[in-house]
């Protein structure tokens, strides 16, 4: 369930326009995020998962990057690290509409998730 909804996060960062990039200064960072958004596509999770942690090497300070890192860990059942990626990409860039939204939907689906489960 998770997984899927993993899925649609990807789909929608995928779609939002690609002006969260103009403020970062490395294409080598950018170019590790494209790379790692077409395999993602292809279902190849862990390459992507590899490709955005570099990007996040390469430019600490990429928020798209981060949001795209979280939607992988998310899919790959990594949510602790998933909720961390999210809320680093809300701090580097609080006013991208698609960041806050990809990261409320995590919080909302994660947090009814964990009401669900027994204790």
């Amino acid at each position: 369930m998770r997984q899927a909804i993993a899925a649609v996060g990807l789909i929608a960062a995928l779609l939002a326009p690609q002006a969260a990039w103009a403020d970062t200064k490395s294409s080598e960072a950018r170019e590790q995020v494209e790379f790692g958004i077409r395999v993602a596509q292809k279902g190849l999770w862990k390459e992507a998962l590899y490709r955005w942690e570099k990007a996040v090497e390469i430019d600490p300070r990429y928020a798209a990057a981060y949001n795209n890192l979280a939607i992988a860990y998310e899919h790959e059942g990594l949510f602790d690290k998933a909720r961390q990626a999210y809320e680093k990409a809300v701090e580097l860039d609080p006013k991208n509409t698609y960041i806050r939204q990809n990261y409320e939907y995590f919080r909302e689906i994660n947090d009814r998730a964990s009401r669900r489960q027994p204790r």
